[in-house]
């Protein structure tokens, strides 16, 4: 539900907050006051085109916001939050138009597209006006309708279910198809592939281990002379380091054993010597474990070379390499198995296509029913709104391949004049004749999920009795859903559950618009305008009055 609007620097509009209420919300006023700059401004939060002209002389952007109660809409704060837009339960949408060209979309903060806009504002709000291109001026919307009205969405729904594995079978089947007229160079490549690759036998890990291999038999002979030679010098030998060191830590055990002050450096010595002694054995156990073998090294040297020429051919490394030879295998054993798989997939398809006929035929057959028992119900309600001569109906185009939605295409025909055959609605209807059609489907079919309607002069081309039939008729949709009228009729302002007055004003040498919600003999006064015009009579006042306890009644 739309609970507040803000139009800041729009058109002549300086400053305006309008807070609306459940139930129906009539907006009356002279004729250019500005209540067709409000519903411009609203259409903005449908994600409607905008341009420089409408930002108010003198200032450098414009801005629309609406605040909107979704605390019923579960479903669509879920949308949201999939969007990243986080809400408690309400959704502030806010709109600049900028004179630099930089329009932005806000939603609750969180800056957005216009596209993303739209997608989510027509879940909210529906105008039906003469400018307007909503619900009924869409022609793929009207299928929709109609099964809304029907009770068969449901039914379009296992329809969709069964077209989408329909789909996705055929889809197989053509790559298939694809792959087939390639098969048999394709086979002998994969084929060649493979082998090649599995008798490689790659390891993940294995370059980085043969390269380090490499480096230790390339260099064997030097590690085994230098390790060995460190032995002999630290350990064999009269000459060797540990010995000389054993004959020094003696001389000084000597000595230390008469001055005690030498124990620290016979510490040391006896350190030094553990630590040559453990590096001495060390170095005699590795060179022990040098290989000097020239076959070796040349055997890693080939593997190493045929691992660089697999990864030129096939991959950056090895590890891609080992999961593109999955890859080759899957496809491998697609192609061997071909004329299987297509049987399969025949055979699904053939199964799929006959299943959609029959659901399909079983929708088809309800729609028409359901056109029917519409254009009985639609003409019943046109009629009734002063529109005697209107014909309503769905015209059928069978579709040459089935859709997600049937097997038909379906779009609303219109004629309000005798003798007129119906035409396309989106193309004929005026903006009264589409604020009333919509009224009319409003009445006979009332399930809908959009919670707040905008009729735009709804009134257009009627008066007298009809007209009150059209406040009925509005009153009936606002006890389901929020409704905004825009109107000039008292017989219909007279059935407001709020009634607002949008007036022009001159301030300070400027026009503004401004508007207010009327109450007591403020509202009177205002029924009085719309009866009487610039006259104002003690009657005209009683007739108002009249209007609107007899308006206050029906909605008690």
């Amino acid at each position: 539900m739309l609970t507040d609007l803000n139009i800041k620097n729009f058109a002549i509009i300086d400053s305006l907050h309008v807070s609306f209420k459940p139930g129906l919300n009539i907006l009356t006023g002279e004729t250019g006051a500005g209540k067709s700059i409000i519903i411009d401004a609203v259409n903005l939060i449908l994600g409607g085109r905008a341009f420089a002209d409408v930002i108010r002389t003198g200032e450098e952007e414009a801005t629309v916001e609406a605040l909107f109660d979704l605390s019923g809409r579960p479903e669509l704060l879920k949308k949201l939050a999939e969007m990243g837009v986080e809400s408690s339960g309400e959704l502030l949408v806010k709109r600049v138009i900028s004179r630099a060209g930089k329009n932005r979309v806000f939603l609750n903060g969180t800056m957005s597209i216009i596209t993303l806009l739209a997608e989510r504002s027509r879940e909210m709000i529906n105008i039906y006006g003469q400018h307007e291109s909503q619900t009924l001026l869409r022609p793929d919307n009207h299928l929709t309708l109609l099964d809304g009205y029907a009770g068969l969405l449901p039914r379009r729904a296992e329809f969709g279910a069964i077209f989408g594995d329909y789909r996705k079978t055929l889809d197989e089947l053509k790559r298939l198809e694809e792959l087939e007229r390639e098969a048999v160079q394709r086979i002998d490549l994969l084929g060649f592939q493979s082998s090649e690759l599995a008798d490689a036998a790659l390891q993940p890990g294995e370059e980085e281990a043969l390269t380090q291999e490499r480096q230790l038999l390339a260099h064997a002979e030097k590690l085994f002379q230098n390790s060995q030679g460190a032995f002999e010098a630290l350990y064999e030998g009269d000459a060797a380091i540990l010995g000389v060191l054993a004959g020094i830590r003696a001389r000084v055990a000597e000595i230390a054993a008469i001055d005690g002050s030498l124990q620290l450096p016979l510490e040391g010595l006896s350190s030094a010597h553990a630590q040559l002694e453990d590096a001495a054995l060390a170095l005699r156990d590795y060179a022990a474990r040098v290989e000097v073998d020239p076959l070796r090294l040349q055997a890693v040297e080939e593997r190493l070379d045929l691992i660089q020429r697999l990864k030129r051919k096939y991959a950056p490394t090895i590890e891609e390499i080992l999961a593109l030879k999955e890859q080759i295998d899957r496809e491998l054993e697609q192609l061997l198995n071909a004329e299987r798989t297509r049987g399969e997939l025949d055979a699904q398809l053939t199964e799929l296509a006959a299943r959609l006929q029959l659901k399909g035929k079983e929708l088809s057959e309800k729609r028409l029913l359901a056109a029917k028992a519409l254009k009985y119900a639609m003409e019943k309600e046109l009629h009734g709104l002063n529109m005697k001569d209107a014909v309503f109906e769905a015209g059928f185009e069978t579709l040459a391949e089935p859709r997600a939605a049937g097997l038909e295409r379906v779009e609303f025909l219109f004629s309000p004049n005798p003798g007129e055959p119906p035409k396309p609605l989106s193309r004929i209807a005026s903006g009264g004749e589409l604020s009333r059609l919509m009224l009319a489907l409003k009445q006979i079919h009332p399930e809908s999920d959009v919670p707040t309607l905008i009729f735009d002069e709804v009134d257009s081309g009627i008066g007298g009795a009809t007209s009150a039939l059209v406040g009925k008729k509005l009153k009936k949709v606002a006890n389901r859903q929020q409704v905004l009228c825009i109107t000039h009729l008292p017989q219909v302002a007279a059935f407001a559950d709020h009634h607002f007055k949008v007036e022009k004003r001159v301030e300070g040498g400027r026009t503004t618009t401004a508007v207010a919600l009327l109450a007591g003999e403020a509202r009177v006064a205002e029924m009085a305008r719309m009866l009487g015009g610039e006259k104002i009579t003690s009657n005209t006042l009683a007739h108002a009055r009249e209007m609107i306890e007899e308006g206050r009644l029906t909605n008690s």
